[in-house]
């Protein structure tokens, strides 16, 4: 990285993860080059000797293919200044990065602690993997009364994902990561809301993070990729060894457009931010609007927490309607400019119907019969976003 002399985070992601000067010509290229190989090769058997110490030691040397090249090892120390992290390690998707995190922490015969408002198929790998490996798994609200209830000798991990998933419900991480120091409990982080941009957990005193570099991290919609940064050292080894073990291994060419992504993150995400709160406020103008839920909506329960703990935020957010299920399917469908899809993080506009089926194992949710209809704010002009709700809501009325 240059030294930028700042301690901004803006200006240390524009100067992170830069190609080295050639010694030959003093050049070098503003844009990494996307580095492809299956084979490293060696000048002598003393050169790769080296190299294999130097690794066995836990540096990142590359020896081979898999564990890529220069290209990956910027985009790693990109995810490092995001983070605040000596660490990364990149993934083929986000659920690939939280189940290194789970393979790397826990062995069979422990118990692991997860908020109930994580992403869904994390309780798809506890189902189909975690479970036949021995590791047993409770779900539960991530407050610490709650959480001391569930605790067991042999708990040894705690899970989390602040924002939650779907309902976005903040977290106090800080008294998270006190009652995690308390009972000698690792705590890991879904991050992927906050990109390490508008939040950064390892900072408030989480040990892992989790992002999906498929969201705002890429923001075009045309990567899939995951990553876990971590501090510790004990915790680093271990999710290098599992990492090397597992045979995850990201594409060059994925690694660079990561890394073309990540140099607008700062600006795309003000601006999916801005747009998000202009909806919101649209939004509560309505009558159909029962209860919006959206951290840095300053009538959202969270907001107290979101205002201390975060540097900004994104696009998405939920809203309680007051519509049955009929109507809330008009709705959807009768949108013209959000795409019905389950991603987000990138450019466009998208929309989610949830199901209250899913909602029901989140303790945040109130229950009901409303329709919850959660929206990914893109960058178009939000007048046209707005125009579009209303002419989608004026429709169910009619």
């Amino acid at each position: 990285m240059t030294d930028t002399a700042t301690s901004r985070l803006e200006t240390q992601l524009m100067h992170s993860g830069l190609a080295e000067f050639n010694p030959k010509t003093l050049s070098a290229p503003v844009a990494m080059p996307s580095m492809r190989t299956s084979t490293v090769r060696f000048a002598s058997l003393e050169a790769l000797d080296e190299a294999l110490t130097e690794k066995s030691g836990g540096e990142r040397i590359a020896t081979y293919g898999r564990s890529g090249m220069d290209t990956h090892a910027a985009l790693e120390e990109v995810f490092c200044t995001l983070e605040g992290a000596q660490r990364a390690f990149l993934a083929p998707s986000g659920l690939s990065a939280v189940t290194l995190a789970f393979m790397a922490l826990l062995n069979a015969g422990d118990h692991v602690l997860v908020a109930d408002c994580a992403y869904g198929p994390v309780r798809y790998l506890d189902k189909i993997v975690l479970q036949r490996m021995g590791i047993e798994v409770t779900y539960c609200r991530a407050h610490p009364e709650a959480l001391a209830a569930q605790l067991r000798p042999n708990t040894r991990m705690l899970y989390i994902e602040s924002p939650g998933s779907l309902l976005f419900e903040m977290l106090d991480i800080p008294a998270l990561a006190q009652f995690a120091r308390q009972h000698k409990l690792v705590l890991a982080t879904d991050n992927t809301w906050g990109a390490g941009y508008a939040y950064r957990p390892l900072d408030l005193g989480a040990d892992v993070s989790v992002v999906a570099a498929t969201k705002y991290i890429g923001g075009h919609s045309d990567l899939m990729q995951g990553a876990v940064m971590a501090n510790d050292p004990e915790l680093v080894r271990r999710l290098n060894e599992t990492h090397y073990a597992m045979g995850y291994s990201v594409s060059a060419d994925d690694a660079w457009l990561a890394l073309r992504g990540v140099r607008t993150l700062p600006l795309r995400m003000r601006q999916h931010g801005q747009n998000a709160l202009d909806v919101c406020e649209f939004l509560a103008s309505r009558p159909e609007t029962v209860r919006i839920y959206h951290p840095a909506w300053p009538q959202d329960p969270g907001y107290a927490l979101w205002q201390r703990d975060c540097m900004g935020s994104n696009g998405m957010l939920s809203v309680e309607l007051a519509l049955n299920h009929s109507q809330a399917r008009r709705f959807v469908n009768s949108l013209k400019l959000y795409g019905i899809g389950y991603s987000w993080g990138g450019f466009e506009s998208l929309v989610q119907l949830i199901d209250n089926s899913v909602l029901a194992g989140h303790g945040y949710w109130p229950g009901g019969d409303n329709a919850t209809v959660r929206l990914h704010v893109g960058l178009e002009a939000v007048e046209d976003l707005v125009a579009d709700l209303a002419q989608a809501l004026d429709g169910v009325r009619g």
